[in-house]
């Protein structure tokens, strides 16, 4: 049962991942992003749809990427250009979101889509529990494993990340310096959003295979949550992801052995 709980966590604990790394890219620019929810849910569809209608699981996810930066955009010009409550706003784009995905993927429910492929790691994942915990998952999970050293060495160890950083903890020295912080946060929301959208196309073409109305069950909250939690710290981040979808596994695992 622990090797199955640990499976789980890691598969159910990639989009969270995603999500959480965007939201800590949105953050450390100096905003928040609450519209983590719907973009993750936007990703989920987005990817879901276009994997049915062209047949490539690949494209669905570009769309899904697409889908997430589509609604941060909205975020970013409320937020940043009519100076509007990031609060408000964000849960304004949340709804937005699940709104939206509501509507266009009523057609979508029950059917099915071509799945990413699980990828076994040669001489890895044969291994005894560490081989099907770490190395027999879709390659989006195989990402994420690469994508929070790499958000730690680009935020802490890059000029784009000490740019980021000085546009969420001194604005005004960023513009005596000729950078404009509003299109540094432009582009934090972007790419919080194309993140979010990416965790949400992984959960509906790889870790569920299926689409249903508000399938992401408010995990995009839980992310954003987590990015506080994790004192906004990528490698913090991946165990609490962890933590919360090893919880979830538990509780499906004891449900299923009754």
């Amino acid at each position: 049962m622990i090797e199955q709980v640990l499976i789980g966590s890691v598969a159910g604990g990639t989009c969270i991942v995603f999500a959480g790394l965007g939201e800590i890219v949105a953050e450390r620019s100096g905003v928040i992003n609450l519209g983590t929810e719907g973009s993750m849910l936007c990703g989920a569809l987005a990817a879901y749809a276009v994997g049915i209608e062209t047949g490539s699981p690949w494209l669905g996810v570009l769309a899904g990427i697409a889908a997430g930066a589509a609604l941060a955009a909205v975020h970013a010009a409320l937020v940043l250009h009519r100076n509007a409550n990031q609060i408000a706003v964000g849960l304004v784009v949340s709804f937005l979101g699940i709104g939206i995905t509501a509507l266009f993927g009523q057609s979508y429910v029950g059917q099915g889509v071509v799945p990413l492929d699980t990828w076994d790691v040669p001489g890895l994942s044969s291994l005894p529990f560490l081989g099907p915990v770490l190395f027999e998952h879709d390659p989006l999970t195989y990402l994420s494993f690469l994508a929070v050293p790499l958000s730690v060495w680009a935020i802490w160890r890059t000029r784009a990340g000490l740019v980021l950083r000085a546009a969420g903890e001194g604005p005004e020295v960023l513009e005596i310096y000729g950078t404009s912080a509003r299109r540094v946060r432009w582009i934090a929301l972007l790419v919080g959003g194309a993140m979010a959208g990416l965790g949400g196309a992984q959960l509906s073409t790889a870790a569920t295979l299926n689409w249903s109305e508000q399938m992401t069950v408010g995990r995009g909250y839980v992310a954003v949550a987590l990015v506080i939690f994790a004192g906004w710290h990528p490698v913090k981040l991946l165990g609490g992801a962890y933590l919360f979808s090893g919880a979830i596994a538990l509780q499906l695992q004891l449900q299923a052995e009754g």
